[in-house]
């Protein structure tokens, strides 16, 4: 169990970050049905793993719907968001850490 606190991010949407490292960070997003993670980049590279629900993503405008069980790799600064199109939580791995998340 984490000792972070849940983070009200976005309408729908609650961040906690589960371990962090300098060099990695493991955070957990969960979303309502419709709730949106706006478009946006960053210097870390990114790996997502779907735990529960189903997304629509758009990574540097390519869209795919993603389901439990799914993971991919967001490059650095790629522009990135996703709709939730079924409840259900992402399971983020960030290199390095998200200072701000801190």
């Amino acid at each position: 169990m984490s000792d972070f606190p849940i983070i009200d991010t976005d309408p729908g949407v609650t961040r906690q970050v589960l371990a962090d490292h300098p060099d990695l960070m493991l955070v957990s997003f969960k979303f309502n049905k419709g709730a949106e993670g706006k478009l946006h980049n960053h210097p870390h590279v990114q790996s997502t793993f779907v735990k529960t629900g189903r997304f629509r993503f758009s990574v540097d405008g390519t869209e795919t719907n993603v389901g439990p069980g799914d993971s991919f790799v967001i490059p650095s600064q790629a522009v990135h968001g996703c709709v939730c199109l079924e409840a259900g939580e992402l399971v983020d791995c960030f290199t390095p850490r998200r200072d701000d998340f801190l």
